[in-house]
């Protein structure tokens, strides 16, 4: 595990492009934290940076889903805040998204036992000092 401390927006958007560039297609990464952590905000900074720095990003927050083409494949944005059970994940079409794409899953927790391995884990914390706290952990 790598613990990153990001004090401020500019350093937290550093982190989403650097996170960014070493992404490719089959590449899931998944984001924990409270709301308002910062978990749409590195997604957001992820896409603009592989899609182009124009795109419009939208919290894919009530849609649970959103899409991004790139030039070779697309990049998902998935929100789970909002599912109540696993099986609702299916009619999304994930297990179809995660094998050639780039998937960003926020809230992963009620589907984590079926993500493929190997994945990237971001759990975003805050300290006393209102920093953010970035535990990077790949799960192989």
């Amino acid at each position: 595990m790598v613990e990153i401390k990001l004090g401020n927006r500019s350093a937290t958007k550093a982190f989403a492009q650097h996170l960014a560039v070493n992404l490719k297609p089959g590449s899931i990464v998944t984001f924990s934290g409270d709301l308002g952590a910062g978990k749409t905000f590195i997604c957001r900074e992820i896409i603009r940076t592989i899609c182009g720095m124009n795109t419009i990003v939208s919290s894919p927050t009530f849609n649970v889903l959103q899409r991004y083409q790139a030039d070779t494949f697309a990049i998902y944005h998935f929100d789970l805040y909002r599912l109540r059970d696993s099986s609702e994940i299916y009619e999304l079409g994930i297990e179809d998204a995660w094998q050639q794409n780039i998937c960003l899953i926020e809230w992963p927790e009620l589907i984590e036992a079926i993500i493929p391995r190997p994945y990237i884990s971001i759990k975003i914390t805050m300290n006393a000092n209102l920093e953010r706290i970035i535990s990077v952990v790949n799960l192989l």
